[in-house]
């Protein structure tokens, strides 16, 4: 502790360099608090990304009860409830900015409303470290060093205390956070069991703020309440008894007039796949964990994806079986992103007519008169979506505001009033006629596609130069060469996400694509080792910024990779 407080005295005023001098292992005691200080990385300068430290306390220390722990679900809540303990912390204790640069800054990776697994902090047996960044201090591009012993010094123990040690949490608090999330985990896995494909508990506040703020709405917000028809109740470990929507397996609509929450509960299932902290509103839906949410996304790259289900003998004999394209229309690629969603095991489709290709999702009676099978290439999803669940047991929930034929193929109807959910099954059966249609032997669907791309796909060094992935924002991935645009990649939430997608990708090359039978069977041995080995495992230095993402979201990065061969 007094090496380190000597070596940042010292250093003040010389060039900024002379900080790579500090890095290493320093022990504190301040008080009756001890912890073990790293240094992992100095950066190089004071507009480069902050330095990178970790924190150690052992479990003497932290007193982190072993209820709250117990088990790998309890665990990342409470790593979750203590990156945001953190983070809060550094609101209140960090000064900010000393300096130039990002001069003064400690930040944390601590997510928004959405609980993910993550490496910003860890708890074992034997204690808890957090990882952050440390921006060092510079006037002028020189050391403040004695601005830096105030951040090490006075600032970081404070953190630690506030943060790390449980006798300074909020208890109950730390309870109720650990339980939702608890909570959150058993009702998804109770919706197997009850042949639903979501829940949605009554008193739900789905609105968000606005377009940019995912935090719920806090004003004019009518709590959600089911209908009686569709009315389910489960007993939550913690929770106890609830009620609300249930959703069951099969083709359900949401119609209803416009602004009238159709497109808001919809959302809501996209992210009832995750977990949420307690208060957000939605912390009682829950969607299964296999849901992926299908669009139109005009321009994708598409590699040698079997899209004949849907789309199939195109002009000049065009291959559809194994389609490529740098410029995919909207029938193309939405017809692309639900084969590509079935390859990765998909059991739940969530689609809205607003992002979809209208050819792609339905061509009435009077068109296909008019315009002969023969000649049109494109069968409409209204034509597969039964076939989808009968055969392949894939669900779908689509919003539909603009067309009545899917009261044809439909199980369940809610129509949203007033963000109120009704049950109009009944009524839209009445509406109901059989479809006509004179398509036959269509092709069938595959659940698992036999490619995956070739060296130059993967390589993620720029020529000559080594390895370079970086993520700028959770929609766009920088991989090597690549410019991979995940901004249609609508259940991606996080950019630790995006970054560790990059890592995974990376790792996925050196380990497992050569002798792989196909892209998915190897990234599913990607997400394995994430499981068993944890999202250091992707990484060469120690970083806190990595979140987990799910199978779905690190297929389709590789997906939308425009360059290089597939096989």
């Amino acid at each position: 502790m007094e090496t380190l407080r000597k070596k940042l005295l010292a250093l003040d005023g010389k060039s900024y360099k002379a900080y790579k001098s500090i890095g290493g292992r320093y022990a504190f005691t301040v008080d009756t608090m001890c912890f073990s200080l790293s240094i992992d990385h100095v950066q190089g300068d004071p507009f480069a990304l902050p330095s990178r430290i970790s924190v150690w306390v052992n479990m003497a220390q932290a007193r982190l009860p072993d209820v709250l722990w117990q088990d790998a679900v309890r665990r990342v809540a409470l790593e979750d409830f203590l990156g945001r303990a953190l983070n809060q912390a550094i609101g209140r204790c960090v000064k900010g900015r000393r300096g130039v640069g990002c001069s003064g800054e400690i930040t944390v990776a601590s997510g928004g409303q959405q609980v993910l697994s993550r490496n910003a902090v860890l708890i074992s047996a034997a204690g808890v470290e957090a990882r952050l960044t440390f921006g060092l201090p510079a006037e002028n591009r020189r050391a403040a060093g004695r601005e830096a012993v105030a951040m090490f010094f006075d600032e970081l123990p404070r953190l630690v205390a506030a943060a790390l040690c449980f006798d300074n949490l909020d208890a109950v608090q730390a309870q109720r956070h650990v339980h939702s999330v608890e909570d959150q985990h058993a009702l998804r896995d109770w919706l197997r069991e009850e042949g639903l494909v979501a829940f949605v508990a009554n008193g739900a506040h789905l609105p968000r703020a606005s377009g940019v703020d995912d935090s719920p709405l806090r004003h004019h917000v009518l709590p959600l309440t089911a209908p009686a028809s569709l009315t389910c109740s489960v007993t939550l470990p913690n929770a106890g008894h609830i009620e609300g929507l249930g959703i069951p397996a099969g083709i359900t609509l949401i119609v209803g007039g416009g602004f009238h929450g159709k497109s808001t509960l919809l959302q809501a299932l996209e992210y009832g796949i995750y977990n949420h902290i307690p208060g957000d509103g939605r912390e009682q839906v829950a969607t299964l964990e296999t849901a992926v949410k299908v669009r139109a996304e005009d321009g994708r790259a598409i590699h040698n994806v079997n899209i004949s289900p849907f789309i199939d003998h195109l002009p000049f004999d065009r291959d559809t079986v194994h389609f490529s394209t740098e410029n995919a229309s909207g029938s193309t690629s939405q017809a692309a992103n639900i084969i590509e969603a079935l390859d990765c095991g998909a059991e739940l489709l969530l689609i809205d007519e607003d992002t979809s290709a209208t050819n792609f999702m339905i061509r009435d009676q009077r068109m296909q008169q008019l315009v002969a099978g023969d000649k049109e290439p494109i069968t409409p999803l209204i034509h597969r979506v039964r076939e989808l669940y009968t055969e392949q047991g894939v669900s779908a929930v689509i919003v539909m505001g603009g067309s009545g034929d899917y009261f044809d193929v439909a199980d369940t109807v809610i129509m949203m009033d007033a963000y109120q959910p009704r049950d109009v099954t009944l009524q839209a059966r009445a509406l109901a006629r059989p479809i006509e249609t004179t398509l036959t032997g269509l092709p069938a669907f595959e659940r698992e596609a036999a490619r995956c791309p070739g060296p130059s796909a993967l390589d993620a060094s720029r020529g000559k130069r080594p390895v370079k992935i970086d993520s700028p924002a959770t929609t766009l991935l920088r991989y090597g060469s690549h410019r991979i645009d995940l901004s249609q990649v609508e259940q991606l939430i996080d950019i630790g996400q995006t970054r560790a997608i990059g890592l995974m990708i990376h790792y996925f090359t050196r380990h497992y694509a050569t002798d792989c039978r196909s892209l998915v069977a190897g990234l599913r041995q990607v997400m394995a080792d994430a499981e068993q080995f944890g999202l250091d495992r992707f990484s060469e230095y120690k970083v806190g910024n990595l979140a987990l993402p799910r199978l779905f979201e690190l297929a389709a990065a590789v997906n939308r990779m425009r360059e290089g061969d597939w096989r």
